[in-house]
């Protein structure tokens, strides 16, 4: 009898974002989601590239405070404008300065994803990088998109996966999740690095 195959660790989500647990369960994972606490200002001086990567690294290890024998996944997103960070609006009129900024322009997107064997301690880490180029917006296309779709959650004020695509010329990314929120096709790397069962 051949021996049996050891079962998978639980996978743990380290967040409460809705728009990621969806994008797992897309591909046929359902996780344990954790929502983490953790302080996401900026450091002085610190890229967008760092910022995302430092955050997705951060969640994770709180994360493994309460789950200590599990693979956690954990990602955070930061837009950068002209080497300027871009954070989540949380007002109406954030939401409207920033898009109004963005307009005409090209927008880098940072996505860090960390996932973390907590059990072993070993750390996969990446940043991906989507590029969007915004149409030429009016001040009353924008006002109008943020009374219908409210993205005050969102890096750059809007939701890809919904009426925000009207606001776009271009996007360039190696993966469309990943300005989403979650790079599925580098966390299925990272998966398959530790030998989790995807099909």
């Amino acid at each position: 009898m051949p021996p049996a195959t050891p079962k998978p660790l639980p996978l743990i989500l380290a967040s409460g974002s809705s728009y990621r647990r969806i994008l797992l369960e897309k591909i046929g994972l359902h996780p344990h989601c954790h929502a983490t606490n953790i302080d996401e200002s900026p450091l002085p001086n610190e890229p967008a590239t760092a910022l995302a990567r430092r955050l997705s690294i951060s969640k994770a290890l709180s994360a493994a405070e309460s789950f200590p024998c599990a693979l956690i996944i954990a990602s955070d997103q930061c837009a950068e404008l002209d080497g300027q960070i871009l954070g989540k609006p949380g007002t109406s009129a954030r939401a409207q300065n920033q898009l109004s900024k963005c307009s005409g322009r090209e927008v880098l997107f940072h996505t860090g994803i960390c996932l973390l064997n907590s059990q072993t301690g070993k750390q996969h880490i990446s940043v991906e990088t989507v590029t969007v180029a915004f149409r030429t917006l009016n001040s009353l296309e924008i006002e109008r998109y943020t009374a219908r779709e409210p993205a005050l959650d969102c890096a750059g004020s809007f939701k890809a996966e919904g009426l925000g695509i009207n606001l776009f010329r271009h996007i360039h990314s190696d993966d469309p999740n990943t300005l989403i929120g979650l790079p599925l096709i580098r966390l299925i790397d990272f998966l398959k690095e530790e030998d989790y069962p995807l099909l």
